[in-house]
C-alpha cells in the first residue's frame, strides 16, 4: 500500500481499539463479524489479527483517490468511509466542495477537491458529517463517541 494509507491506518487503529460487541456485532480493530466473512474471514473475531484488520481496510475503505488528496483530507474521507461507509464519506466530500452529492468520487469530485483549500474542506466535511450524524436516531447512545472522533480528526486535519 501507500505511504498516506500506512500513515491512515495507524491513525485510524488508534482510534479504533480492540475487541468489542456493539451494534454492528463482534468487532475487532474495528471491523465488524460481517465484513470480515466477507474477506473470507470465519475464526472468532476475538482472534483476527492485525494484518487481516489492514487488508480489509485496503479493500474496502481506502479508494486509490485518497493518495491524490493532502493527508489530511485522505484521512477524513477514510475515517467516515470505516464510520459511515464509503458512499456517505463522499457525499460529504462532495458536499463540503459544492458538487453533486451523488456518493461517487469520480473525476470532477477529484478535480475539486485537489484545488480546494485543505484546512477548509477539513472544516467543511466534519461540519456536514456532524451535521448528519446529529439527525440520526442513536445520536443520543452513540452521540459522545462520534463527537469525539470528529474532535480527534480536526486535530489531525
Amino acid at each position: 500500500m501507500s505511504e498516506q494509507f500506512d500513515r491512515a491506518i495507524s491513525d485510524l487503529l488508534d482510534a479504533e481499539g480492540g475487541y468489542t460487541v456493539d451494534r454492528g456485532g463482534a468487532t475487532r480493530y474495528g471491523v465488524t463479524q460481517a465484513v470480515a466473512w466477507r474477506y473470507g474471514y470465519k475464526g472468532d473475531m476475538r482472534d483476527l489479527s492485525i494484518e487481516k484488520a489492514k487488508e480489509i481496510y485496503a479493500k474496502e475503505y481506502w479508494n486509490d483517490f485518497y493518495d491524490k488528496l493532502p493527508y489530511s483530507v485522505a484521512y477524513q474521507l477514510f475515517d467516515a468511509a470505516v464510520n459511515s461507509g464509503p458512499t456517505q464519506s463522499t457525499k460529504w466530500l462532495q458536499k463540503a466542495i459544492g458538487v453533486q452529492d451523488d456518493g461517487v468520487l469520480g473525476p470532477i469530485t477529484m478535480n475539486a477537491a485537489k484545488y480546494f483549500d485543505s484546512l477548509k474542506l477539513v472544516l467543511l466535511f466534519n461540519s456536514a458529517r456532524l451535521e448528519f450524524m446529529t439527525g440520526l436516531s442513536n445520536w443520543p447512545q452513540a452521540g459522545k463517541g462520534w463527537a469525539r472522533r470528529i474532535a480527534r480528526n480536526l486535530r489531525i486535519g
